[in-house]
C-alpha cells in the first residue's frame, strides 16, 4: 500500500472540476468526492500534512482488514483521508436507515454498518459530530437507499447515530478438541 511523504500535493483541477492528490512519482489520485461537496480551501493548493498521514494511517488498519482489493483499500483510506479535511458540513439524511435498537457512539475510522429496508452495508465514519456521524461506504457493491437511489463505494452520507451498528467481522474460530 501506499506511504505517504512530504511530496504529496492537494490541488483542485479545473478541467475534471475534481480535488486530486499528487503522489509524486507521474502517479495521481483523484479524490471521488464531488465538488459540490468540498469546502471553498479544496480549491487551493496544499501540502500532505503530518496530521493527514497520520489519518490516513488510521484508516490504512481500520480498513485492513476488509474483503476488497489492496487497491480499493488504498483508494478509500485517501477518499477517507480527503473527507476529513475538505468535506463541507452536511445535514443528516438518515430517514434513509432503520433505527437500531442499541446505540452506537463510533469513533472516527471505525467500521459500522447500517441497514435499510433494501440491505444493509458497511461503512467508515469520517467524523462523529456527537449525535450524528459522517460516513462513507466501503462496499464495492451499491446499497440502494429507496426504489429509486443507491450509494456507492467512497459515497459519503451523514445519519444520525441511533442509525449505526458496531461492525463485528465473523469469527473464524480454529479450536482444538482436547481429552
Amino acid at each position: 500500500m501506499l506511504k505517504p511523504n512530504n511530496s504529496w500535493m492537494w490541488y483542485f483541477d479545473l478541467k475534471d472540476n475534481s480535488l486530486m492528490l499528487d503522489l509524486g512519482s507521474d502517479m495521481v489520485f483523484r479524490v471521488g468526492i464531488p465538488a459540490k461537496h468540498l469546502i471553498p480551501s479544496a480549491s487551493e493548493q496544499c501540502e500532505f500534512t503530518v496530521d493527514d498521514a497520520s489519518i490516513f494511517q488510521n484508516y490504512k488498519e481500520n480498513v485492513s482488514h476488509l474483503e476488497i482489493s489492496e487497491p480499493r483499500k488504498a483508494e478509500l483510506a485517501l477518499n477517507a483521508v480527503a473527507a476529513s479535511r475538505f468535506h463541507k458540513p452536511m445535514m443528516p439524511k438518515s430517514w434513509f436507515f432503520d433505527t437500531q435498537s442499541v446505540s452506537c457512539d463510533p469513533e472516527n475510522s471505525d467500521i459500522v454498518t447500517l441497514q435499510t429496508p433494501l440491505g444493509m452495508a458497511k461503512f467508515i465514519v469520517i467524523e462523529n459530530s456527537g449525535c450524528a456521524s459522517l460516513c462513507m461506504m466501503v462496499d464495492v457493491e451499491p446499497l440502494a437507499l429507496s426504489s429509486t437511489k443507491e450509494i456507492r463505494f467512497c459515497d459519503t452520507i451523514k445519519v444520525m447515530n441511533n442509525r449505526i451498528t458496531a461492525y463485528e467481522e465473523d469469527a473464524i474460530l480454529n479450536l482444538a478438541l482436547v481429552g
